[in-house]
């Protein structure tokens, strides 16, 4: 199935959707929300990461209407004689629309960007409860290499 997708820098008039993404996320975990309230929280993190020379945040649309997001950090490391990684994050796509390819379509954009910002490989990490989407990662060529840690602070 061919879509007519357009993936671009995520603006601030995007941020409702986007949160209204990761609020319908039952396995992420993170306690996102669309309550007003919390709408500040949002803006400063995407104000900060709109500021970044080495942050971008993405969104897929689909005739106007976002339907997914993405996130890229580009990492420049002393390992691999300060080589550059591009890292992505928070790959999402709105649970009805999965199955047409946007997913794909945002990390092969991602890859993209990688090869034109002369990165020397790109990772990611996904929750070890997502076994739909390591299967997709892995389709797409990632291999499962390392072990991840997290430690939460608050």
């Amino acid at each position: 199935m061919t879509i007519d997708l357009e993936i671009r820098q995520a603006e601030r008039g995007d941020l409702p959707a986007i949160i209204a993404l990761f609020a319908n996320d039952r396995l992420g975990g993170h306690g996102d929300t669309t309550e007003p309230e919390a709408f500040g929280d949002y803006l400063s993190a995407f104000e900060e990461i709109s500021g970044s020379p080495h942050q971008t945040l993405y969104v897929a649309s689909l005739r106007g209407e976002v339907v997914g997001t993405f996130q890229t950090a580009l990492l420049t490391s002393l390992p691999g004689r300060g080589s550059s990684s591009l890292v992505i994050e928070a790959v999402q796509t709105r649970e009805d629309m999965r199955g047409l390819g946007i997913g794909e379509s945002m990390v092969r954009h991602a890859i993209a960007e990688a090869r034109e910002k002369g990165a020397s490989k790109v990772q990611l990490t996904s929750n070890v409860v997502r076994a739909d989407a390591h299967r997709f990662y892995e389709r797409l060529g990632f291999e499962r290499s390392h072990i991840g840690f997290k430690m939460r602070l608050k």
